[in-house]
């Protein structure tokens, strides 16, 4: 549909608008469109513009088009009611009743299920599991077999570490003033006349772990089984004459 008005004439896609149609309306030049309360600017780019109403009557524009200014263009706008239509709201179906839904019971009793067996497996698992304890370690015995075996492995890096720990942890178990969170500062003056080993022990593990330098150059058989004689009264020569003395 062609609009026209004195020398501005635009043209009105759809045609025939409804209420509530956005009524595209495209001039021959640069529109400019006053505001107005009788219908809403949706869009707008150079030339064209893009209009709704919900009011089903006509309605005027005014504006300038590349200067020159119209006034009072008509834009038809159709009702969407039939003539004749009496605005009478259609009957209603009645409602239909939604049946009740039978899936979630079936999704419960399968959880149900799944959980009745699951715990039947592990009742029935922990009257087969057999509980296995492990027998305790004398500290003697620990230090004793800690200490060979660090004696037989001498490419260990951290031998000295090692020993000091089994040494403190030996400590730690027979002694109640000599508990784990103690320094070497601190444990050392508690230690008797006949344990300083223990203290030159505790020295060399320190180094190694602290110190770039490491360790100082000591005999590590020599002072492991010095330590066993001083903590657990164990000696390799006493053992062995022990076993090699004739029976009578």
């Amino acid at each position: 549909m062609i609009l026209v008005l004195a020398l501005v004439t635009a043209t009105l896609q759809p045609a025939s608008p409804k209420v509530g149609d956005l009524i595209t309306v495209t001039f021959p030049a640069p529109v400019v469109l006053e505001a107005s309360r009788d219908f809403e600017v949706v869009s707008r780019d150079g030339n064209r513009v893009v209009v709704r109403t919900f009011q089903p009557k006509p309605f005027a524009m005014n504006g300038t088009v590349g200067g020159t200014r119209f006034l009072n263009m008509q834009v038809p706008v159709g009702s969407v009611l039939k003539r004749g239509d009496g605005m009478q709201p259609s009957p209603l179906a009645p409602p239909k009743p939604i049946p009740y839904p039978v899936l979630p019971w079936y999704a419960i009793a399968a959880a149900a299920l799944c959980a009745a067996a699951a715990w039947a497996v592990v009742w029935w698992r922990s009257r087969e599991r057999v509980e296995e304890v492990a027998p305790a370690i004398a500290p003697a015995d620990r230090l004793r077999a800690a200490v060979r075996t660090l004696v037989e492995n001498p490419s260990y890096e951290l031998r000295w570490a090692a020993l000091a720990n089994e040494t403190r942890a030996y400590l730690n178990a027979t002694r109640p003033n000599l508990t784990g969170d103690l320094t070497t500062s601190e444990l050392v003056p508690r230690l008797g006349e006949r344990e300083r080993v223990i203290e030159e022990i505790l020295r060399q593990g320190d180094l190694q772990k602290f110190s770039r330098k490491g360790p100082a150059p000591q005999n590590f058989e020599e002072l492991a089984m010095q330590v066993l004689n001083v903590a657990t009264g164990f000696s390799p020569s006493q053992e062995g004459r022990a076993e090699a003395r004739p029976t009578s």
